[in-house]
């Protein structure tokens, strides 16, 4: 599958934003699914889901499970191709960025195989957008992965969570993964925010790593996933100072970002503003346990105006990934 197959999509023109006389609602593009429930994934979650993330399921599901106990709990989750889309399609998004996690030398399995994710994007290339996952603690192979799947395969990204990997993403351990992104052309999706396990420390996620990425690597584009919370403020500041640093919103509920002492602050304040064209939605529906409809309703409920919604929930993200009708 090559690079340019996958944009085979329908764009999404000017006046497909906004809320026209018919009420369509403003049109999504998902850029932290980063899971969905399809066959081959939820494979991968039933035989390598890594035993520090247990505590998410605490957090967003309260549910309390072993390893051995998730891969029954995975199963029941198992849908369709034709479910999943139809699940987007009420939702109204038309694009979503799904992913491989692979810290397998750190963790000892590979959550997600990129294997799986080309299968899904393969199937529907109108509709999903591939990121790669690398083993970084691998040495030179998994730099030569990730060529792979970009060059060979199609994929359009890298994905890191440094709290997974057991070092902050200013470690120069990831270097030669982010000199390969500018090389490629491909932008980075980097987890920078607080983490939910009990064996690794948030300070790995927070924002100043990338800030120091961002000077190392001018020319490298780079998706602060879930918007450096609880570090708001910080990640807005490094998006305003670099061109190419964006903040992702994925794996939070929207209701909350206009919450008074919800920290949100920055994002209402500077999002509007400063960085208006520098924040991209994210739903993380599959992390969070939360419909895509009632996520991307919470969105379209914010007090923002229409042409900051607009450019949050698409527009930016399709500037970024290079789709017209964005400008």
């Amino acid at each position: 599958m090559s690079r340019n197959s996958l944009f085979k999509v329908k764009t999404l023109p000017d006046d497909a934003a906004g809320a026209p006389e018919d009420s369509t609602p403003t049109p999504v593009i998902d850029m932290w699914a980063p899971i969905v429930p399809a066959t081959e994934i939820v494979d991968d979650l039933r035989a390598g889901f890594p035993a520090e993330q247990l505590r998410y399921l605490e957090v967003f599901t309260k549910t309390r499970l072993t390893t051995e106990q998730f891969a029954a709990y995975a199963e029941s989750l198992r849908r369709s191709d034709d479910a999943i889309l139809a699940e987007l399609d009420a939702a109204g998004i038309r694009l979503s960025l799904i992913t491989g996690f692979d810290e397998h030398s750190t963790c000892g399995v590979t959550f997600v195989h990129n294997e799986s994710v080309a299968a899904l994007a393969a199937r529907h290339p109108d509709r999903f957008i591939p990121f790669a996952g690398a083993d970084v603690m691998s040495g030179t192979s998994g730099l030569d992965q990730l060529e792979h799947w970009i060059t060979d395969r199609g994929f359009r990204g890298l994905s890191l969570r440094p709290f997974m990997i057991g070092r902050p993403a200013s470690d120069p351990a990831y270097f030669p993964y982010y000199a390969k992104c500018v090389e490629l052309g491909i932008p980075l999706s980097i987890h920078t925010s607080a983490n939910w396990t009990r064996t690794r420390p948030s300070e790995l996620g927070h924002p100043r790593h990338i800030d120091d990425v961002a000077c190392r690597f001018p020319e490298l584009t780079i998706l602060m996933s879930h918007a450096g919370y609880p570090w708001v403020l910080d990640a807005c500041l490094i998006a305003w100072k670099h061109p190419n640093v964006y903040l992702e919103l994925g794996a939070h509920r929207p209701r909350y970002f206009a919450a008074p002492g919800a920290g949100w602050d920055a994002l209402m304040r500077f999002g509007q503003s400063t960085i208006r064209d520098k924040v991209v939605y994210g739903s993380g529906a599959f992390l969070i346990n939360r419909p895509y409809q009632l996520l991307c309703d919470e969105m379209r409920a914010l007090p923002v105006d229409p042409t900051t919604l607009e450019q949050w929930l698409w527009r930016n993200a399709a500037r970024l990934l290079g789709l017209s009708g964005a400008d």
